[in-house]
């Protein structure tokens, strides 16, 4: 768990402090064990500033763990001051958040290594984060808890002494959404000589104008939906391919489809790249099953969603779509698994695999996107 990352001074087995090494330092498990307490701390001081510190009546401090790796690990220069940088744009996302009325009273970040490579003095760590926050105050029949899996590669580099700094953090996901990233996508707009549907753009403003949805109108079944969504947010289900990681786009779209074919949504068969047609399985899916905008284009020709004028009117089922730079082409597909009685939607997604995310903290995190919410 993270409080493992209070270790201090961990001494890596490289001899006496001030011999010199060989070329080739010793990839043995204390090393690993030191490169993963690390980027647990990293992590989990990511985490902690959007947790409030507020507690009856004084203010509980949250210190940054990674102050406490020095000597043989520890950050580089250049990464403490961009960490600093992080947290700080992080705190400043938390304000926001409770501008729009949501905090996190608590929360647990956990990594695991998944792999080590090391060439000479350099090292590259393949981790994967586990996060919960609780939300403070969970409204009515929302949820209690948020979480999400983000997969980050970090960089080590040793010096002529062997100790160890941490000289980057990139995250691999392809959706850069978990709530404690600050990265920012960008989307490529898709070639077609179609001329498909536009969206309109959804405003995020609250409160948002009651736009009740009608659970028996369309036939399908939108709790269906949810449970799915909720059932693989971590655990991919094996009967369709796995796109997150990979090249083309991530596995967003693709996990929103099966939560929709879960409720009822029907195959509609033809030409992968027709976006009229949606269909899915293990073995072909067609651009309109895994593409962002290739599903929006079919979702609105067909009828079988409409665009919402307001996110905060989303309920369960239906989808939101962002357009993180506003060059016209979206990035990133989510479903509504829950929605409070207070009116607050909650996401779940894949591509950083997430589950109840509020759609305030999503418009907390990214002010700036371009917001497409559709009533399914």
């Amino acid at each position: 768990m993270a409080a493992a990352s209070v270790a201090i001074g961990v001494v890596l087995p490289n001899g006496s402090a001030g011999a010199a090494v060989a070329d080739d330092l010793p990839l043995d498990s204390a090393t690993k064990a030191t490169f993963q307490r690390l980027a647990d701390a990293v992590f989990a001081d990511r985490t902690q500033s959007l947790v409030d510190g507020a507690r009856s009546g004084h203010q509980e401090s949250h210190p940054q763990r990674t102050s406490g790796f020095t000597g043989k690990v520890r950050l580089s220069a250049p990464q403490a001051r961009e960490e600093g940088s992080t947290l700080d744009a992080l705190r400043a996302r938390k304000s926001r958040l409770a501008q729009l009325g949501e905090k996190y009273s608590g929360a647990s970040t956990e990594v695991t290594l998944d792999s080590t490579r090391m060439t000479g003095r350099r090292a590259t760590v393949d981790v994967t984060e586990t996060t919960t926050l609780a939300y403070e105050k969970a409204e009515g029949t929302g949820p209690r808890t948020t979480g999400f899996q983000a997969h980050h590669q970090l960089a080590f580099q040793a010096d002529h002494k062997g100790d160890w700094q941490l000289t980057g953090v990139r995250d691999t996901d392809d959706g850069y959404l978990a709530v404690n990233q600050v990265a920012k996508p960008l989307g490529v707009a898709p070639a077609t000589t179609d001329a498909p549907p536009s969206a309109t753009r959804s405003a995020t403003t609250r409160p948002a104008p009651a736009n009740p949805k009608n659970f028996t109108a369309t036939g399908y079944d939108y709790n269906a939906m949810a449970a799915y969504a909720t059932k693989y947010w971590s655990r991919y289900n094996p009967d369709y391919p796995d796109f997150n990681g990979a090249s083309d786009g991530g596995d967003c779209t693709n996990f929103v489809s099966q939560a929709l074919k879960a409720g009822g949504w029907q195959h509609v068969p033809g030409y992968t790249t027709d976006f009229h047609k949606w269909f899915g399985n293990s073995e072909i899916q067609s651009d309109s099953f895994v593409g962002v905008n290739e599903f929006s284009w079919f979702a609105l020709s067909s009828k079988r969603a409409s665009s919402l004028a307001n996110v905060y009117q989303m309920d369960i089922g239906d989808v939101l779509q962002l357009d993180f730079d506003r060059d016209g082409s979206k990035d990133h597909s989510m479903i509504v698994t829950n929605r409070s009685r207070q009116g607050m939607p909650y996401v779940t997604y894949h591509s950083t695999n997430t589950y109840n995310r509020s759609v305030a903290s999503i418009v907390a995190s990214y002010p700036d996107a371009a917001y497409y919410a559709y009533r399914t």
